[in-house]
């Protein structure tokens, strides 16, 4: 009796361990699928996760558990899934929301919330570590609240339905040079899905194609990141989708292959389900042909008489070069960004610079209110930080980072569409006589977002990328305070691993690091020190050089370093901050941190992920004392023509922080 009972055991336990590591469902017909909500599967084996209803979630997920993580060592496998699905509306001019593909620890997704939230998350337990929940957003509902691109974007979410990185939807063209096509998820057609997780790189990668299309060889979305914290060792796969109280959508899987440690099986398109007719029935010969013809012949003429009156007047002129068709970003009509910004009026004009003067407009159909920059066509370099920000930016995909949204190429004239900040740039809250003072919790909140977006930049993107130029006037705020780092011309790209090539020195005097003066080479440590200035800059409420009575330029890392000296390190402190005692800890480790940051010696600088670490207490900051911390030499930054002079005296000599000890060690033993 008691070895049939081990027997039984011992079957049930190998049964869990070796759940299937691969399936394939070519069509769902007499598959053993698990349903929850209105979710059901259609007698031509087409798999239906919602329907007309409104308010209303559904969920099919693979029956088994499978293992995801090696049980020796908790570290996730790599895995692939492929799917083809369609969404489809019965009133083709109205969007509902969007569906997803899921792995969850449980089938059960108690409290969850439907629209936005897809049937995944609800407001209370959305963005908590628990949930243990990955997914694949493909969403085709605008929702601003949620940092949503538009209303046709796929994402990558974990945890949380605020995407970690997300694309507007469409994929690289291999058969066109990898020109980008824009797709519609919401234009009722099957598309095809693949997501691949490669556990010993720890990349995630997620490409979209129609179903005629072959997977293309460059992916719509990229993440680095370790899953092995995210899974547990078993898990479910399958799908959510949503409707909402007002707009509904028929979300569609036709075909879906899963696999761990392999390539997912390639689906047989040729059989797939059919999808149903939604919308009005079939109309008369005179409705369907007739009028079509009739129209398609008016509209040819109207279009001719159109486009004579556009070719004498070539008021909305646009230019195109081979160049521009390798990246994806969309490009916007010239006629739409005249109409959103009122004809570029002055009463629409944000503020102006050495790169060009920027807009704030609204887009006429969507009504997405944006921001425009046009450079200026007598910038010296207007075409080399046009082609820096469209290749950067582009595909950049972070909440505390400004997100380009496109862009227009006239004859002589740049004009790049970012999202718009309502409450514009950070240095017009900090200095001068500003109308409204951000208390400090405000400040700490833009610290620590720049820092995320910087570390984003540095490590979690596809490629190192290195900004140059971070200051307050390049750190915009918001509609909630929150801080977004923008303006990405001087921006350098290079491949993890690599070293970035040597240029010629560009940035704001008083934030480049020493080593730029004699290397001219921009590297992420550089990055950490023009951070480091603007960690002193917020905090004091001072620039990072000013004159004094004397006309003596004084540095602002100097003039801290001195209080630190003295002990007296909060009277650097603005005094708009206040002097409660939870105020003065946070200031008293954003000002070291900036000193620390600011060290001359590159080696002995935290990098961006140290820096989070210690914002978020995750690591203590180190023993300033035992650092060794000493003004040593005095460096001097003339000559240098293309080095932006924010200041009338700025050329003139600035101080450096020099320091002799290094604390990477320090550091990452606190780490978490």
């Amino acid at each position: 009796m008691l070895s049939t009972v081990m027997l039984t055991l011992f079957l049930v336990s190998n049964l869990e361990s070796s759940a299937e590591l691969n399936f394939t469902y070519n069509g769902f017909r007499s598959s053993n699928l698990s349903l929850d909500g209105v979710a059901k599967i259609a007698r031509n084996g087409l798999l239906e996760l919602t329907n007309k209803t409104k308010g209303r979630i559904g969920h099919a997920f693979h029956p088994a558990r499978i293992n995801f993580k090696n049980s020796s060592n908790g570290t996730a496998f790599s895995f692939s899934t492929s799917f083809v699905f369609a969404i489809l509306s019965d009133v083709p001019a109205l969007k509902g929301h969007g569906m997803a593909f899921v792995i969850a620890p449980n089938l059960g997704f108690r409290g969850s919330v439907a629209g936005e939230y897809l049937g995944l998350f609800n407001p209370i337990n959305d963005g908590k570590s628990t949930n243990h929940i990955f997914a694949i957003e493909i969403d085709t509902y605008y929702a601003p609240a949620f940092n949503d691109t538009n209303g046709n974007h796929v994402g990558i979410d974990i945890n949380s339905i605020y995407s970690d990185v997300t694309s507007f939807a469409g994929y690289y063209d291999d058969n066109n040079n990898g020109a980008f096509r824009n797709l519609s998820l919401f234009s009722g057609k099957a598309m095809q899905i693949w997501l691949e997780y490669d556990g010993s790189n720890k990349k995630i990668h997620v490409t979209l194609a129609p179903i005629k299309v072959a997977k293309p060889k460059i992916p719509l979305l990229s993440l680095a990141r370790d899953l092995s914290p995210i899974l547990d060792e078993f898990m479910y796969v399958g799908f959510s989708a949503a409707t909402g109280p007002w707009l509904t959508s028929h979300h569609y899987v036709l075909e879906w292959s899963f696999s761990i440690s392999g390539q997912a099986q390639e689906l047989n398109i040729s059989q797939l389900p059919r999808l149903p007719h939604i919308g009005p029935k079939k109309r008369s010969m005179v409705l369907t042909i007739v009028l079509p013809v009739i129209s398609i012949l008016m509209f040819v003429l109207v279009f001719t008489s159109l486009a004579f009156l556009i070719r004498r007047k070539r008021k909305f002129a646009e230019v195109v070069e081979d160049w521009e068709r390798e990246y994806g970003p969309q490009r916007f009509k010239y006629k739409d960004l005249y109409v959103a910004t009122k004809g570029f009026k002055d009463t629409e004009l944000l503020g102006s610079g050495g790169f060009g003067r920027v807009y704030r407009g609204t887009l006429p159909n969507s009504k997405i209110e944006i921001a425009v920059k046009r450079v200026s066509h007598e910038s010296r370099q207007g075409m080399k930080e046009f082609i820096a920000e469209i290749i950067s930016m582009g595909r950049l995909r972070h909440r505390n980072l400004v997100s380009l949204l496109g862009y227009c190429r006239r004859k002589g004239e740049l004009l790049l569409v970012y999202d718009y900040m309502p409450n514009g740039s950070l240095d017009r809250y900090i200095h001068g006589q500003p109308k409204v003072t951000l208390d400090w919790n405000q400040r700490f909140q833009v610290l620590n977002g720049v820092a995320l977006g910087l570390f984003y930049l540095h490590e979690g993107w596809e490629q190192v990328v290195i900004h140059r130029d971070i200051k307050a006037s390049n750190v915009l705020l918001d509609a909630e305070f929150n801080g977004r780092l923008g303006d990405f011309g001087l921006a350098r790209l290079y491949d993890h691993g690599t070293d970035p090539q040597t240029t010629h020195v560009v940035g704001t005097l008083g934030y480049l690091s020493p080593e730029q003066y004699r290397t001219a080479k921009a590297t992420p440590s550089s990055d950490v020190f023009s951070f480091g200035v603007f960690l002193l800059e917020v905090a004091c409420g001072r620039r990072p050089i000013e004159v004094n009575v004397d006309n003596e330029q004084i540095t602002l890392v100097e003039w801290v370093f001195a209080c630190w000296q003295k002990g007296q390190i909060l009277k650097a402190a603005d005094p708009n901050l206040g002097s409660s005692k939870d105020v003065a800890e946070d200031v008293d480790l954003v000002l070291k941190l900036g000193l620390l940051c600011s060290h001359s010696e590159p080696t002995a600088r935290p990098s961006m992920r140290q820096v989070v670490q210690i914002l978020e207490r995750g690591a203590p900051l180190p023993d300033m004392s035992s650092l060794g911390l000493s003004f040593t030499n005095r460096m001097f930054a003339q000559g240098f023509e293309d080095i932006t002079m924010p200041y009338p005296s700025s050329s003139n000599s600035g101080s450096k922080l020099t320091q002799s000890s290094t604390v990477s060690d320090i550091l990452l033993s606190g780490g978490r």
